[in-house]
């Protein structure tokens, strides 16, 4: 089984669309993406996408097209575009099954604790990116790391802050634990759309959906690369008004290629 490799030589960005909406919608952002990244040799590109939103709010809400069809389409991703892909799992039995196609295995922050997905995502040897949990401090998730040890996984770890519950709608990203979850073990990085997000907010039409706040996104990001994180995760949409799910924290494709320029003098410093 191939296994991919982060080249330290180079700065990590995960970026792409927050859920599988069609399989030419999916082609088509990661052609677009493909073309923006090449044009920014210092950065290691990984296209991003999730394959089922397993913890929507409401049981009417967009979930994504499943794991079978999802798969398929991650693996035309690689196959045509030469791209490595990380992809969240939910489940102990997705693990064996993801691995197979992502390069990347994500963990879920509601799920970051789970005994049984870590051992069943830690058997796979993948390169791990565990979303921090809403609830937790840095020092927890170093115990997470060490869980994914004593399984057995001795490929890269990476922790990822993407913000702490603030109340009952809001999140807040305390920056410290940027340097807090960095250890020996394991590498650091920031989630800088996700931890704009503001949960479950009910809206004058009644309904209750999350919104966001993602004119913070390019400060969020100035935030992580400050700190000294290794990589960077967010989401991007070509049409944010239209995105089936998470559209107020993502970022506009076509304002991509601009924010990654600033992020790069950052980056090179």
């Amino acid at each position: 089984m191939y296994i991919m490799q982060i080249d330290n030589t180079k700065f990590l960005m995960m970026v792409g669309p927050n859920v599988i909406e069609s399989e030419e919608h999916t082609m088509h952002m990661a052609s677009e993406l493909k073309k923006i990244f090449e044009k920014f040799p210092h950065i290691q590109y990984v296209f991003k996408t999730s394959f089922d939103k397993a913890n929507r709010t409401s049981v009417n809400s967009y979930r994504g097209l499943g794991m079978e069809e999802g798969l398929r389409i991650l693996q035309r991703v690689k196959d045509e575009y030469n791209l490595p892909v990380i992809t969240d799992v939910h489940e102990p039995w997705h693990c064996d099954i993801v691995a197979k196609v992502v390069d990347i295995i994500q963990i879920p922050a509601f799920l970051c604790r789970q005994t049984d997905l870590i051992e069943a995502a830690a058997k796979t040897n993948k390169i791990i990116h565990v979303k921090k949990g809403q609830y937790l401090n840095a020092q927890s998730m170093i115990k997470v790391v060490e869980k994914f040890r004593a399984f057995g996984h001795t490929n890269k770890i990476i922790l990822c802050e993407r913000g702490t519950m603030f109340g009952y709608n809001d999140l807040v990203v305390d920056s410290r634990n940027l340097v807090w979850m960095k250890g020996e073990d394991n590498l650091v990085s920031m989630d800088i759309t996700h931890c704009l997000q503001q949960p479950a907010i009910t809206h004058a039409d009644g309904t209750v959906k999350a919104g966001g706040l993602r004119e913070f996104i390019p400060l969020m990001g100035k935030i992580a690369l400050v700190s000294g994180v290794d990589a960077i995760f967010m989401e991007v949409h070509d049409n944010i008004e239209e995105a089936k799910c998470d559209g107020p924290t993502q970022w506009p494709l076509d304002k991509l290629e601009d924010l990654l320029t600033i992020f790069l003098k950052y980056i090179e410093n």
